[in-house]
């Protein structure tokens, strides 16, 4: 086959709800496809930026159970955009809590960007529970990565028009830790200071997701539910450089040598460039590591999207 694979037909959820993580924190949750199915569950990225019908549309409905939730915070989970009990290590034992509460003994582990971070954290501390893993634009929170986003000289050498849009709410003595300079402000008692800088981190981010201009990925990015969920969250994440010790997620791939596992990575990819997913196939040899060759970030660029389908159809019949 030559012709590049798509999504699949839309498709319903079967069943949908709420659950009680603790914390105070209540996640929603969809579940589609076969009930009988192979067993997937599909972290978003962000963090904070939810889930969409989309998602669920990368797995083939006859041959797979798909489960897709939104994390802390995010989407429709409760409370909106709450930083409270909101790290690493919350979010991989909410991935067990709904395991168990589904009764699931095993599944695919699918995610991209923080998702694939996420994916990562999840697979090297419950390496049992994990039958394969289908990762994009992978993100492992390294420093460098974060400098890439959030320091002169990375993505803003692409970019820099949108980077004086980004660094245009910040004082100039403050520019010199832009994380921490948005952290006091998405934090503040201001709330049109918080709304304004959600925005601007928010379009930062639209930026460099995509290939070419998106206005619709922008415009979604920064409404405004979406853009404090996302700014907030994701400049917490960042602020405690995601509850990750240095190169420890590539430490632990020892432990995904006997996953199965496929990394689909843009070589476009101006958000997490391809240089961490060159360093995770070094750690983890097994993998099957495809650069598109003109893909971006986002799952839905075409030859991305491609390569993630094709994995998603081949685990399918193992």
């Amino acid at each position: 086959m030559t012709e590049r694979r798509t999504l699949y037909p839309e498709f319903e959820p079967r069943e949908a709800g709420m659950l009680d993580v603790g914390d105070g924190h209540s996640l929603y949750w969809e579940r589609s496809g076969n009930a009988v199915g192979k067993k997937v569950v599909f972290l978003h990225g962000g963090p904070g930026g939810g889930s969409s019908p989309s998602h669920r549309r990368q797995f083939d409905p006859a041959r797979y159970d798909i489960l897709v939730f939104d994390q802390r915070g995010a989407g429709k989970s409760l409370p909106h955009a709450s930083l409270v009990a909101n790290t690493t290590a919350h979010l991989v034992a909410d991935i067990e809590t709904l395991r168990t509460h589904f009764g699931i003994d095993r599944w695919m582990v699918f995610g991209g960007s923080w998702g694939s971070t996420l994916s990562l954290a999840y697979a090297v501390a419950h390496p049992d529970r994990v039958t394969e893993l289908v990762l994009r634009g992978v993100f492992l929170f390294d420093q460098y990565e974060v400098d890439w986003l959030y320091r002169e000289g990375g993505a803003s050498s692409l970019y820099p028009e949108a980077w004086d849009d980004f660094v245009a709410p910040i004082a100039e003595e403050e520019r010199g830790d832009l994380v921490g300079a948005y952290r006091r402000l998405l934090t503040g008692d201001d709330a049109v200071a918080r709304l304004v800088a959600a925005k601007a981190w928010s379009k930062w981010e639209a930026v460099t997701v995509t290939l070419l201009p998106s206005k619709d990925t922008e415009d979604h990015f920064t409404s405004d539910e979406v853009a404090i969920a996302i700014a907030r969250i994701e400049n917490h994440y960042m602020a405690h450089k995601g509850w990750l010790a240095e190169g420890e997620l590539l430490a632990g791939a020892a432990k995904l040598r006997d996953i199965p596992g496929v990394i689909v990575q843009g070589r476009h990819d101006c958000c997490t460039p391809p240089r961490a997913a060159w360093a995770l196939k070094q750690a983890w040899p097994e993998v099957e590591l495809n650069i598109v060759p003109d893909g971006g970030h986002l799952f839905s660029e075409p030859g991305v999207l491609d390569g993630l389908v094709r994995a998603t159809d081949r685990f399918a019949t193992v």
